[in-house]
C-alpha cells in the first residue's frame, strides 16, 4: 500500500517574467523537476510561481533550476498545504 504524505504548499517569488510564455517556462521548469507537482501555476503579474507537492522539496536545487533558465528565484516557501471547503470556508 501506498504511503499517504502531507501535501506541501510552495511558493516562489520569480523575478524577469514579463509575459505568458515566460510563465510557462516557469511552470515546465517545475514539472521537470518534480514531475509529481500538481496545480503548477505562475504569474508574471505578482511575480510569483506555486505549485502542491506531497512531501519535502530541495528548495536550492529549485532555485538553480530557474536560476539557470535566466529568471531569477527570489524566495522559496514550503507550507502545509490545507484544503479549504466550498467558497473557502471551514
Amino acid at each position: 500500500m501506498k504511503e499517504v504524505r502531507d501535501l506541501n504548499q510552495v511558493t516562489m517569488k520569480v523575478t524577469g517574467m514579463r509575459c505568458g510564455m515566460c510563465e510557462a517556462h516557469i511552470c515546465d521548469v517545475i514539472r521537470k523537476q518534480y514531475p509529481e507537482a500538481k496545480a503548477v501555476r505562475a504569474s508574471h503579474g505578482s511575480d510569483r510561481a506555486s505549485f502542491r507537492i506531497e512531501g519535502e522539496v530541495d528548495q536550492a536545487k529549485l532555485r538553480n533550476a530557474i536560476d539557470e533558465t535566466g529568471y531569477r528565484c527570489e524566495s522559496v516557501s514550503v507550507e502545509p498545504y490545507e484544503k479549504k471547503g466550498l467558497f473557502h470556508r471551514r
